[in-house]
């Protein structure tokens, strides 16, 4: 699962967005980090409806533009769970090897 597909599932398991308010909330959770570009957001969105991870929720219009919100399905909160778990496991296991060699904070020092 690639990074920008990990962070719009984690902004679309909040609630039902928009594009515009994905790309904030990736904005907000990665403190501006990662600024999703429109192609890579809409073609993200495309193919989490077509492996049914999200669907569309409804739209809406907003000073003359249609506005298409998503939102997760119950698979789609379900691959975010597995993929953060994956996730935190891999980071464990890489704090643990930066620690025994000296590269990494002991946790009561910092972020482990």
């Amino acid at each position: 699962m690639s990074e920008q597909t990990f962070l719009i599932l984690v902004a679309l398991e909040e609630e039902p967005r928009h594009g515009y308010g994905v790309v904030q909330r990736v904005l907000e959770v990665t403190d501006g980090r990662v600024r999703l570009r429109v192609g890579t957001l809409y073609g993200v969105l495309d193919q989490l409806v077509a492996d049914g991870w999200a669907e569309r929720d409804r739209e809406e219009t907003h000073q003359g533009r249609l506005r298409r919100y998503y939102r997760l399905t119950g698979a789609g909160s379900a691959a975010l769970v597995e993929q953060t778990r994956r996730l935190a496991a891999n980071v464990d296991a890489a704090s643990a090897v930066l620690r025994a060699r000296g590269r990494w904070p002991r946790a009561a020092e910092g972020r482990a």
